[in-house]
């Protein structure tokens, strides 16, 4: 694995955990939001992640005939993406409140289905692994680093 193909590995997890806590954020924004434009209470968010490797036929084959004894290579692991971001469709709390603008027949109103507990664990563990990558991408700048003094001589 190439030193570049380690930032790029890291950078994709920089970007996927950015968009998670975005999505993070936009919930408990929301954590009160009755009303949307669909009509109904906001909906809590969640973020997707997708591996990606790469599947190149080439260097398969080519590995197949020139190396490895015959055998095929494993795909190797690109980093990840962010395939989709989808609504929970669990049902939001009933809070009884006559008053409130969006309340129905019986005084009821639909509360979105974010806990805002449950959105601060996921903000720490976004937070965690952002932090993860960025100390990847500093050991391997830093091993580069130290490469390169070796070579020169310093």
């Amino acid at each position: 694995m190439s030193f570049f193909n380690t930032m790029n590995i890291s950078a994709s997890g920089l970007t996927a955990q950015r968009l998670r806590m975005d999505v993070i954020a936009e919930n408990i924004a929301n954590v009160n939001t009755t009303r949307t434009a669909d009509g109904g209470p906001y909906r809590r968010k969640t973020v997707l992640f997708e591996e990606m490797r790469d599947n190149d036929p080439f260097s398969m084959v080519f590995s197949n005939v020139f190396g490895n004894g015959g055998s095929v290579p494993a795909p190797q692991g690109m980093g990840v993406r962010v395939t989709n971001i989808v609504e929970d469709e669990s049902p939001g709390l009933l809070k009884y409140e006559p008053s409130h603008p969006d309340a129905d027949e019986l005084g009821y109103v639909r509360m979105p289905n974010v806990n805002i507990v449950e959105e601060m664990v996921n903000m720490i563990a976004a937070s965690r692994s952002y932090e993860a990558n960025i100390t990847a991408m500093s050991t391997a700048r830093t091993l580069v680093q130290r490469t390169l003094e070796i070579g020169s001589g310093r």
